[in-house]
This record gives structure tokens, sequence and C-alpha cells, in this order.
């Protein structure tokens, strides 16, 4: 892993595109340790324009806190901020650990709130900030990613992401502790039809997404990735298609109330 310190010259990027309901979007990092073969972010700019492979490099913004104050107090006299943590990274893979960066920015937000605050994230560390979560009362969500229920399967898709169980468990953890929480299906892959009742008891709601409609590109950055390999080597070629997520979704209806389920962009909106 190639890690390396920058001086950022902002931290706040004003919201577009898949995130156009939100303000802004924060990013923490640049790069992300978790690799998932599937990301989108492959396909774009901060990982087409390095040399080195998505997912063996990271940028560590060192000014960030002292620029989300700034920035953030400049942002409110403008209008209502609603921030998406975070787009690109994950702010809470293993080098957060050592930097301590994303809680750093956390009391930064706990100081000067923001209308709405939106945490995404694939790593049970995010539960070591409960506290500063706790602070934001109803204006923050914790949206845990579990694509699947199955371990193989995260095992062929993400293998150095955190384990399935792990993130259930610290997920339902945030949630007993009264903060907003969500299960985030995004992208879906290959699950058993237990999946929906196993998130009904962990998050106060769920939702789903897929390539299709979540990449940013009707599923052709996806495509480019040759992600459609792994399913044949698993033996799941039948999950890759634009409609495989309307069985699943039928699955969620059954277990979830009409109030606890969105599907893609509607299921990151903070006005929901």
């Amino acid at each position: 892993m190639k890690i390396k310190d920058i001086v950022s010259k902002s931290i706040l990027t004003p919201g577009k595109g898949q995130l156009d309901d939100f303000s802004h979007s924060l990013n923490p990092y640049a790069g992300c340790a978790f690799g998932c073969k599937y990301c989108y972010v492959r396909q774009l700019p901060p990982s087409l324009y390095r040399d080195e492979e998505w997912g063996t490099w990271i940028d560590i913004k060192t000014n960030a806190a002292d620029l989300l104050k700034k920035e953030l107090i400049k942002a409110k006299k403008k209008g209502p901020v609603t921030l998406f943590m975070s787009s690109s990274t994950d702010p809470y893979q293993p080098i957060e650990y050592k930097t301590k960066l994303t809680r750093s920015l956390l009391k930064v937000m706990a100081e000067e709130q923001p209308d709405f605050l939106h945490v995404q994230t694939r790593s049970p560390f995010a539960k070591r900030d409960i506290d500063l979560f706790k602070q934001f009362g109803n204006k923050i969500r914790i949206s845990m990613t579990i694509e699947t229920d199955k371990e193989e399967v995260r095992k062929a898709f993400s293998p150095s992401a955190p384990p399935i169980p792990a993130r259930m468990e610290a997920l339902k953890e945030i949630k007993e502790a009264g903060i907003p929480t969500q299960a985030t299906i995004a992208p879906l892959l290959p699950c058993s039809r237990e999946f929906p009742k196993k998130l009904k008891e962990i998050s106060n709601r769920v939702t789903l997404d897929d390539f299709w409609m979540g990449d940013g590109s009707g599923g052709k950055r996806t495509d480019k990735l040759g992600i459609y390999e792994v399913y044949k080597q698993l033996g799941l070629e039948k999950w890759y298609n634009p409609t495989a997520y309307k069985v699943v979704l039928k699955m969620l209806q059954d277990e979830l109330n009409h109030s606890e389920l969105f599907v893609s962009k509607e299921g990151f909106s903070p006005l929901e």
C-alpha cells in the first residue's frame, strides 16, 4: 500500500450526478484500501490518472479538518448544507485507525453542524464514533454497505473488505445506540432468501441498488471492469442483469414496511 500525506485546496465538493440531492460530498481520503472489484471509482479520474492500481494507494488529506471548519461556515451562509461522506473512498478504511482523520472531521461537524450528514461505509470500525454520532440527533444517517449475506460471494468481489457478519453486528450496535441507520445493498450481489429478514433486525431502513442504476453510467462503467467474469466463475451469471434486483426487491417488500425500503438514488437522499 502506497500511503502519502497531501495538502488539499478544498474539502467540500458540490453535489452533482447521483449525489445532486446533497449540497456537498466530503472525502477524507483519496483512494481506498478495500479495492472492491466492482467499484465505479476505478473508472473515474482519481483512479484512471494514477499509475498505481486502485486499492493499492491512499492519499491522506492532512489539512481536512481545518479546511472543513472554514468551508462549512462559508457554505452555511449560502443555504442548507447536506453532506455525503464519502462518495469515492471509505471514511473508515484501515488507515483511519492510525490517522483518526474521519473522527476529526466529525468533531468539526458536531460543533458546526450541517443540516444533514450521510455517512457511507462498509467498515465495522464506524462504531468507534457512536459517541459523536449521537450529537447529531436525527440529522445523521449511518449507512452500512452490505451487498450480500454470503461470505463466499463477498470474498469473490471484495476480498479486502470487512466480513459481512462484522458489518451486520456493527450496524446493529449503532442502531441500538439510538442512531438512525441504513443497510445499503449496493451494489446488489447474489444473496440468500433470508437476507431481508437479517437486515430488518439490524437497521431502521434498507436501500437497494445495483450496477445499472448506481454506477452513474447505466452499467457501462461496470462492464468495463469485467465483473461478469466473476459471476461466471461463481456460476451465478443469471444474477448479472438489470432485472435481478426486482426479485430481491419483492423479497424485501414482503419483509419490510414501505417506509423502510428505498431503491437506488432515493435511498441516499437527505430529504427522506
